[in-house]
């Protein structure tokens, strides 16, 4: 036991940055001082074994968890969230979060609900978890530094590259569980375990228990991934996706639209609202107001829906022969880049890509040089006129007409005269 109590420590020392592991020492002694015991818990373990990076962490409590994220915010320049109602705390400390939770143990009224929460001990906190790669811990207070706990035998699944649920009734105590586990699976490259993906295929129904807020939270999630369709084709082959909408059909092409996105966004990672975009592209506009309805989507994300199905109806127009760059810009103004980008990728207009293009490289930056101002010290009054003439200036500046300032006052000199 010894051996491998002084290994973890290595480990643990090796892998996360010194400032954050005197945090984290100082969050065991000061557990210690107060008769508690404090333990790294969950995805941060399983991560430390598995040897990636990984500076989120969830530290779990054998006491009072809110009172010891208190006392140690005293000695650092840090800020601290509590949420009184579940017991936890959230400290934000040089661009990482600690999240301190007392050890509970929790129970379902019925399929779906939130759990009901009671403090307990590690061992029943770890075992109430999703799956046994998250259930361990490490301990932080006194002799137990450097201890692994893992009553659920999550190591082993870890070197099998197997994703377990702990009980054959979790999927049903929450199903967003199943969309866990394909995100874990395909991040990991693991597979689930043939019993456990038994359970989930019997579960699917499940989904509709939960609220579509907590499954657009866990969608939300698998965008962050580095490779979300690998996600969503599993779901799709296994009929997870046709509980989120029967009409999304993951195929090779939505994969590929993916990968583009990726390419496009380089090197920063795609946005959640063009995944968002990307996966439901080809339904209709009203079969994405009931998606949107659904998952409770915030308005920036509707929006960009709405403004992505009007894009699209736009494709035929934008691939006409000879269309002017005044006329692309007129067409797709005030529509998001996001919707605008989606349209690229994914429309079936091929014609039309060129004119999307143009817009977003050049055409949507462009603004004219004089102002609204320099037009009415022309003894143009606030108005139509205004607005027409400034129109017409920045038409012509699309269109390449006009260079200078001087060019842009002799269009409206020219139409005043008219």
């Amino acid at each position: 036991m010894m051996d491998a109590e002084i290994k973890l420590t290595d480990k643990l020392e090796r892998k996360l940055p010194p400032q954050l592991m005197d945090f984290l020492k100082s969050a065991g002694k000061k557990a210690a001082e107060r008769n508690e015991k404090a333990y790294i818990v969950g995805g941060v373990v399983r991560d430390l074994l598995l040897g990636l990076a990984n500076y989120d962490i969830d530290l779990t409590v054998e006491g009072d968890a809110v009172a010891l994220a208190h006392e140690l915010l005293g000695n650092i320049a840090g800020t601290i969230t509590v949420h009184k109602q579940f017991n936890t705390a959230k400290i934000e400390l040089e661009g990482w979060n600690i999240d301190f939770a007392t050890a509970r143990s929790e129970t379902y009224a019925r399929p779906g609900a939130l759990p009901e929460i009671t403090p307990a001990s590690l061992v029943e906190d770890l075992k109430r978890r999703d799956f046994t790669i998250n259930a361990m811990a490490i301990g932080l207070s006194g002799k137990n530094y450097g201890t692994l706990y893992d009553p659920c035998n999550g190591k082993t699944d870890l070197q099998e590259g197997k994703i377990r649920i702990l009980h054959d009734g979790s999927f049903i105590d929450d199903s967003t569980r199943i969309w866990r586990g394909l995100r874990y699976e395909q991040r990991l490259g693991f597979q689930i375990e043939a019993h456990t993906l038994e359970l989930l295929k019997r579960d699917i129904p499940m989904l509709d228990s939960v609220s579509g807020e907590r499954i657009s939270y866990e969608i939300d999630c698998i965008f962050k991934e580095q490779h979300p369709e690998r996600v969503f084709a599993r779901a799709y082959r296994l009929g997870v996706l046709n509980k989120l909408n029967a009409l999304i059909k993951f195929d090779k092409p939505m994969e590929e639209w993916f990968a583009r996105a990726r390419e496009m966004s380089y090197p920063n990672a795609p946005s959640a609202v063009l995944y968002w975009l990307l996966l439901t592209y080809n339904l209709d506009i009203d079969n994405r107001e009931r998606f949107i309805s659904y998952l409770k989507l915030p308005k920036r994300i509707s929006q960009a829906f709405r403004d992505c199905s009007a894009v699209k109806d736009r494709l035929e127009l934008l691939s006409a022969s000879g269309i002017s760059n005044s006329e692309i810009y007129r067409l797709l103004t005030g529509y998001s880049p996001q919707a605008i980008t989606a349209n690229i990728i994914a429309g079936d207009v091929e014609e039309s890509r060129a004119a999307l293009n143009l817009y977003m490289e050049k055409l949507r930056g462009m603004k004219t040089i004089i102002s609204g101002s320099d037009i009415m010290q022309m003894g143009v009054e606030q108005g139509p006129q205004l607005k027409k003439m400034l129109d017409a200036v920045l038409d012509a500046r699309l269109n390449g007409e006009v260079i200078s300032r001087e060019d842009e006052i002799a269009i409206v000199k020219k139409m005043l005269k008219e």
